[in-house]
Parts: structure tokens; sequence; C-alpha cells
């Protein structure tokens, strides 16, 4: 009776570990399953706490959910913000990576760049939104084929309709301020891109660059004695601090155009919008089919590059400027706290 006892022990203990076993279900790493399906771990990173970004956050997770990854249920979402500090978005990559995470969502270039730059060596894949340019950024070998562990959506600013817009409305005006961080790879790009435009809208450039938030209000003194208006391009640093901005410019009395609709809410004058929270959705449903197996280094980068004029009625007021006829059947009117 004993020895039967004994065998019958032994057999369900067998029994027991091989059920253990065939929960575990295939990983790409150390996190729990449940029910065969393991629950992925995927990391966003941000580089400040602003309109447009947090856009594209809510923007990537509903995409993630329209692909069928769902916060909560098949995965968990960690986000941190680097709040504005490219040191910051350094140290939260390398967490993530440390951390063995399934995928890291880079809002933002110097984001994207700490990301792509912690990942090396792993299998971790890095999907960016909100980088102008990640080739110049080295991200990506070309936006056709990255061939890298990187890619995701280009917010590629629609720069010759913007000057054109400034043209339309400012017929008189001779000189674009350009503020910018010297920094910000994206900010170069569109920079540069800025002067080569100019002279056939009848502009030159005045640039003034920052390193740093704290330089920003001399800056702008110095810059609103060199221009007839400011244009504000998607400068991470810039756009964190456009109050600051905004506000110097319009006590000198320079109109401020912004680069997509949140600017124009805190009282840019106008802009050739890019919707972020689409560019976001666009990006979370490229995140999906990562996680279903495409091959990253093989999936090109998608570039948003369609616009929409958006004003404000109250800084136009301030500035007696008008929308012209050209764009009066396509503009919105924004205020704050739409």
């Amino acid at each position: 009776m004993k020895k039967l006892t004994c065998i019958t022990m032994v057999t369900l203990l067998t029994a027991a570990l091989f059920t253990g076993c065939s929960n575990s279900g295939t990983s790409l790493g150390s996190n729990k399953t449940t029910d065969n399906q393991k629950t992925l771990k995927i990391g966003i990173t941000q580089i400040a706490p602003h309109a447009s970004l947090d856009n594209c956050r809510e923007g990537f997770i509903k995409g993630l959910a329209d692909a069928g990854f769902v916060d909560g249920d098949n995965i968990t979402i960690d986000y941190k913000n680097a709040e504005g500090e490219p040191s910051n978005a350094t140290m939260i990559t390398d967490n993530f990576v440390a951390k063995k995470y399934d995928m890291i969502c880079a809002i933002a270039t110097p984001t994207a760049m700490a990301a792509f730059n912690s990942t090396q060596g792993t299998d971790i894949p890095v999907i960016f939104t909100a980088v102008s340019d990640p080739v110049s950024a080295e991200l990506v070998k070309s936006l056709e084929a990255p061939e890298t562990n990187c890619t995701g959506t280009s917010d590629a600013l629609p720069l010759e309709q913007q000057m054109q817009l400034i043209r339309a409305m400012m017929p008189d005006a001779k000189t674009i301020g350009i503020l910018y961080t010297t920094s910000e790879v994206n900010s170069l790009t569109h920079l540069e891109k800025f002067e080569e435009l100019a002279p056939t809208y009848g502009f030159t450039i005045e640039a003034v660059g920052v390193n740093v938030a704290s330089d920003i209000p001399l800056a702008m003194d110095n810059l609103v004695t060199k221009c007839d208006v400011i244009n504000n391009f998607t400068d991470n640093n810039v756009v964190n601090n456009l109050d600051t901005v905004l506000a110097k410019a319009n006590d000198a009395g320079i109109p401020v155009f912004g680069s997509e609709q949140e600017q124009v809410k805190k009282g840019c004058v106008a802009a050739q919008n890019i919707d972020y929270y689409e560019l976001g959705i666009t990006t979370g449903k490229m995140a999906g089919k990562v996680l279903n197996g495409e091959d990253i280094s093989k999936m090109p980068v998608e570039v948003i590059s369609a616009c929409t004029p958006v004003a404000n009625q109250e800084a136009l007021d301030r500035f007696s400027l008008s929308i012209t006829d050209e764009y009066k059947d396509s503009v919105t009117y924004l205020t704050a706290g739409e």
C-alpha cells in the first residue's frame, strides 16, 4: 500500500511539472505569460511634456489598440518623460533596455537617438515618431530600407507651404527670424531647407541658436530686433518654452507663425498644420506589425507631410493680420482649450 502511494505521488508530481512547462509559452524575454500569451512590455519615452508630443503618444496607444495590442490586456506600457533633458532620455532608455522590454517607442528626435544608442547589441526594436529627418539622425540607412533596429514615422514639415502662407499674410515682410536649438538635428535640417527656400519668396533668414532653455529669453531679446516675423519649427526645446517666446515676441510687436495646431492654440498666428495624433496612430499600427513578427529593418519609414492651414483669431487681431482669400475656404480657427 505504501509502495502504491509513493508511485501515485511521483506520477502526480511529474504531471504537474509537465503542466507547468506547457504553460510557459514562447517569449522574447522573461515577462510573465497567461494562457499561452505573453504580456509584452513596451516603454514609451517622450522628450518633453508639450501638447503636440502628447498627441503623438495618445495616437500611438490608439494605433496599437487598433492593431490588437491593448494596455492592461496583452501589453503593459511604461511611459516616461525626459522633461526636456537629453541626459534624462538616455537614462530612461538605458533602464528600458536593462529591464529587457519588448519594444521602445521614442517620441521626437532626441529620445529616438537615445533609444537607438541604448539598444545597440540587443534585439529590442525601436519605433519612433515625430522625427523629422531620421537619416540625418543616423537612425536608419534610408527611408525605404532602414537596415537597423529602428523605423517609424517622420513629420516632414511642409516648409514651402509654410513660407507661402507667411508671404501671403505679410506681403511687406523682409526677414524671418528663427530660434533653434543647436543640438537638435531636426531643427538644423529645417533651418537649412528654410534658408534655401527664402530667396524664392523674397525673404532673408535671421537665425539665433540656443543650447538650453535658459538661453531663450536673451536670444529672443536679440532676435526680435532683427526680424519682421518669427517662424517656429518643431524644435522641442523651443516649443517646450513657447510661452516665453510668445511673450517676448508679443511685447516687441512681432508675430510668430507655428508649425502645428497646438502652437497656434497657444498664441501663434497661423501654421500649416500636420496632425500629430494621426501621426501617432500610424506609428502605433507600424509597431503592431513589428510585434506580430514583421522585420523592422525592412519596414520603410512613413513620411507624413499632408497639411491644412490653422489660425488663431485673437493673435491675428493683435497684429492686424488676416487670412487671405486663397486660404479662407480651408483654414480652421483654433483657440486654447480646444
